[in-house]
């Protein structure tokens, strides 16, 4: 286009020389020669302005800027007035632009390790958002706002996962985060065809998770025995409870609410079709299902329960929370890095693949 210009700019110099050797009367015949040609062109092509490319606007916005008012008024042009004032008008609006653009100043731009590195998380990790990759970084030691990772994505064209709001119900839940375990069965589809229901339980304040157990037909007395030991192993490990949170599933009987009572825990029942109410498990049943069961071919129950104890332990030791700011419920964070030129990271594969963890090399 510039090319295109510098040329135009030439050739109509050259013509003006060759112009100014003629004789006067020659000029006015030449004139008018070319007006009666454009008014021919104009009952031929009534709309022939629109197809003016913007080196044939900037001529004759150039030209018609040299010209006297009345005499501009007088000829007949194939654009309006109104739509050279707007010609010029757009010129120096981007004229303006490109300055402002050029001495503008603002936050300093990240360092290129830490965009080469979120890049590298979301290339390799694609159900990952910038929340879930900013999570990941705070994990390795690299402080950066989420609004810095998510303007690194969209600066490469990749599309950050929305932000999702908090659950509803918050206000007892927070309040008596500390002393909540939430419990909620799910299915898994095994290659066989067989559905096999899992029962997982997560602690609200430390948002860690247990899976208690897995059986293709979670019966009254099956149910009671997870509840058992899982009481056991909360008494082992020194962590109260005051609530129990499930929903209305016909599993969780009265014997099943009988074991916790014994124990002083008391124990909610959620609404009728509220899932919110019980909206950290559900989110957490979401996490596994996207991260691992959807992208896993479950052979049996025995695979099954690998592949989840796997994800029990990547969850509890590994994963970012925000609610815990960005930390593992089992893992503080790591001291800030430092030297962000010199840091390297190393993968490891777990769950065969599937999920991956980051890590500094010492």
């Amino acid at each position: 286009m510039g090319l295109k210009l510098i040329f135009l700019i030439v050739s109509r110099g050259v013509s003006l020389l060759g112009l100014s050797r003629r004789e006067w009367w020659w000029k006015d015949a030449e004139i008018l020669l070319l007006r009666h040609q454009l008014a021919v062109a104009e009952r031929q092509q009534p709309r022939a302005h629109s197809r003016l490319t913007w080196p044939d606007r900037a001529w004759l916005a150039l030209l018609a800027g040299t010209m006297p008012t009345e005499r501009l008024a007088a000829m007949r042009l194939i654009v309006t007035p109104g739509t050279i004032v707007r010609w010029h008008r757009d010129i120096a609006r981007r004229r303006w632009a490109r300055r402002s653009r050029r001495g503008r100043s603002g936050r300093p731009a990240a360092h290129r390790k830490v965009r080469s590195v979120t890049l590298r998380l979301a290339r390799e990790n694609e159900s990952w958002g910038y929340r879930r990759i900013h999570g990941e970084l705070a994990g390795l030691g690299i402080t950066v706002a989420p609004s810095t990772v998510w303007q690194i994505l969209k600066n490469a064209g990749i599309s950050p996962a929305p932000r999702r709001d908090g659950p509803g119900w918050a206000e007892f839940l927070r309040s008596q985060a500390q002393g909540i375990l939430a419990l909620d069965f799910f299915t898994a589809d095994l290659l066989n065809g067989t559905k096999v229901h899992v029962l997982a339980v997560i602690e609200h304040g430390t948002r860690c998770i247990r899976i208690l157990g897995a059986t293709e037909h979670p019966v009254q007395s099956w149910v009671v025995q997870q509840a058992r030991n899982f009481l056991m192993d909360l008494e082992d490990a020194g962590t109260p409870a005051k609530f129990v949170l499930h929903d209305r599933d016909a599993s969780f009987t009265t014997a099943f609410d009988a074991v916790f009572q014994a124990t002083g825990v008391r124990v909610i029942r959620s609404a009728v079709q509220a899932p919110r109410m019980n909206s950290i498990m559900e989110r957490w049943i979401g996490s596994c299902r996207r991260e691992l069961l959807d992208r896993t071919l479950v052979w049996n129950q025995r695979h099954l329960m690998t592949v989840l104890r796997e994800y029990e332990d990547f969850y509890n030791t590994h994963r970012p929370h925000r609610t815990l700011n960005q930390a593992a419920p089992l893992r503080p964070l790591p001291d800030a890095v430092i030297d962000l030129d010199h840091f390297r990271l190393r993968r490891r594969d777990r769950a065969g693949g599937v999920i991956h963890e980051y890590r500094l090399v010492a």
